[in-house]
Parts: C-alpha cells; structure tokens; sequence
C-alpha cells in the first residue's frame, strides 16, 4: 500500500467537515473521489498533502518510504506573468530543486506541452495550465499525487485528453493518483475505485464498474424514428435531439431495446446513465 488515510477527522468549529474518513491507495492505482461542492473533498486533500492537520487519525505512508506527495488543490497557482520555465523554475525553488534544462524538458514533454514555448502562461488555454500545473505537482518525482477537480471548465476534448494523460501517468509511470469531482461521469471511466463522499463521510467505496453498474437509473438510447416507438409512449421517457432518456425503475432496458428494433427503430447506442444521488444514497457498500 502506498498510502492510507485511517479515520480522518476536521471540524471548524462546530462544523464537522469529515468524520472518520478512511481510503486505501496502492501503487498505479487511479482513485476517485466523488461528491458534492461541499462534501469534504478539498479538506481532506489538503490533509493528504500536509496543508492543515486533521484533529484526529493518521496518515499512513508505505513503509519502505515513498517520496513526497504532488498535487492540485483547486487549481493551478500559477503565475501568468511568467512562462512555463519561470513557473516550474519558481516551484522548484520552493521544493529546493535545481531545475535543469534536462528536468524541464522531462517535465514538459511528460505531460504533453512543449518546452521551446516561451511567452507567458496567462495566454495558455485552461487545459494547458492544468498540464502545467500536472508537470509542477511531477517536479519532486512523487509516487502519488492528488488533484482536486482537475476537470472542472474543460471541454469534453479538453476531458478527454487530460484522461489520457492520467491513464499515461498511471500505467507508464505507475504513479498513484487521487482525484475528486462532483461529476459522475468525468471519473466513470478513468478510476479503478470511487469512494463516495457525502457530508464529510465515506458512504460508499469499491470498484468503480460495480458501483456505477449498480446505481445506473436511467439509460440514454439514441437512434432515429424513436418518435414512432409505441413502447415509449405512457412511460416516463423523455425525448432529446435524436435521442431518449428512459427510467429502468419499472422497465428491463433489454427488453425496450428488443421491443425498438422490432417496431423498426435504428438504435445506434444505448448509454447508462449514473445518477449522483443514487451514489450518494446512506447505505453503505
């Protein structure tokens, strides 16, 4: 194991922020952490990176010692006045590293960016600052980082490529990373296990196939003439651009999409859809 978090607690005051917080993380593993704006997700990064101190639990580090922890906590604090080499140049500093020529162009090209561009940050898109800041949490060389909603306003290409660039970050380099969102769908792919935090608390956790397998509600099927569909039709169906959302609540989706092909509808695909609050429901799994 690379890292445990064992019965983390922080309170502000009277708030209790988390309560008895606990996660496993083990060496190439890709983690997420779901839940809502509010739910304790940035606290406990802030723990994992030593930021604040939890008020009670430990922070278990592999034995044989592993090096120091990277990570993004909200977004990249970047300096857009400088370039790329000032920015990892100034974080380096901080971390007591003496950025080579050789470690900058390692850093860059890890994450995808090119290190012959020289003009200022503040004109990179945000897709880029995230891969910045990806080479600044990299710079230490650390066997896990976090990165909290490292998603959060990219484009649907700009997700797909940082997905990748995780994937790679994983599975080449079998570093372990924990990732937060409050979007199902941004860590349904990309994590080997979810733990789901609600109110401070750990309600859920395992695999990731499984507990978005159980928790699917609603399937989106989209195809052509679903207009004509009889079977559709007194449900609780509704109807987008060339496509349907379906409750599965009282209908066995397979038998729906036998029942469209038999009235001739074209379906192209049929998509489950997690719903959050399904996730974030009390009993625990």
């Amino acid at each position: 194991m690379i890292l445990e978090a064992r019965n983390i607690n922080k309170s502000y005051g009277s708030l209790e922020v988390l309560k008895n917080v606990t996660i496993e993380c083990h060496k190439g593993k890709i983690y997420g952490l779901i839940g809502a704006n509010g739910a304790g997700k940035t606290t406990l990064f802030r723990i994992l990176l030593g930021l604040i101190k939890q008020d009670t639990g430990t922070i278990v580090i592999d034995s044989e010692g592993i090096k120091p922890i990277g990570g993004i906590v909200e977004k990249p604090a970047l300096y857009g006045y400088l370039s790329a080499y000032g920015n990892l140049k100034v974080f380096a500093q901080i971390q007591r590293l003496k950025l080579t020529k050789e470690l900058f162009y390692q850093s860059m090209n890890q994450v995808g960016l090119s290190p012959e561009r020289s003009d200022a940050v503040k004109n990179y898109s945000l897709g880029m600052k995230q891969r910045l800041g990806l080479a600044i949490a990299l710079l230490n060389n650390p066997d896990c980082i976090v990165l909290d909603e490292p998603f959060s306003g990219l484009d649907p290409m700009g997700i797909s490529a940082l997905h990748e660039l995780i994937k790679k970050l994983s599975g080449e380099n079998h570093i372990t990373i924990i990732i937060s969102s409050h979007i199902v769908s941004e860590l349904a792919d990309l994590c080997d296990i979810l733990y789901v935090l609600n109110d401070g608390e750990i309600i859920k956790s395992g695999s990731a196939l499984r507990l978005l397998k159980e928790n699917v509600t609603t399937y989106k099927i989209v195809g052509k003439n679903l207009e004509i569909s009889e079977v559709l039709k007194g449900t609780d169906a509704v109807f987008l651009n060339n496509s349907v959302l379906v409750s599965v609540k009282n209908l066995n989706i397979s038998e729906v999409l036998q029942k469209l092909v038999e009235e001739g509808v074209e379906v192209t695909s049929c998509i489950p859809q997690t719903d959050l609050k399904a996730l974030f429901g009390r009993e625990r799994v």
